[in-house]
């Protein structure tokens, strides 16, 4: 993926997630808090703002630096991890499935890959 791509998906992802947030604060509030899930949706919101940050950061460290041509499985894993992450608490908020629950670690592992390849391509390159 080129350093363009990955900043072209940093501009979504943070759009869906400014997005998501305002209608989890305004159309939805009542639903979560009445099911009790006000908080655990803001962490969706939180990790996907997060995420999407450190992926704006890597297309560019890219844009700077595209011979570290490594970098991009870090843009990857944090791709995969807003949609597992993110993507299962938004679908447990709004659906109830807790079974779900069980594949956001999934999610979480695919951050911590992510950064610790920024540590290893910096290392290497």
């Amino acid at each position: 993926m080129k350093a363009k791509q990955i900043l072209q998906l940093a501009g979504i992802s943070g759009a869906l997630a400014v997005g998501l947030g305002a209608f989890g604060a305004h159309s939805l509030e009542e639903l979560l808090i009445q099911n009790n899930r006000l908080e655990t949706f803001q962490t969706a919101v939180n990790y996907h703002f997060y995420h999407t940050l450190a992926l704006l950061g890597i297309g560019l460290l890219g844009t700077i630096k595209p011979e570290w041509k490594g970098i991009n499985l870090s843009a990857w894993c944090m791709i995969l991890g807003i949609l597992i992450f993110s993507g299962s608490l938004y679908v447990l908020c709004l659906t109830g499935f807790t079974w779900l629950g069980a594949i956001t670690p999934l999610g979480g592992l695919a951050f911590i890959l992510g950064w610790l390849n920024i540590f290893y391509s910096s290392y290497k390159n």
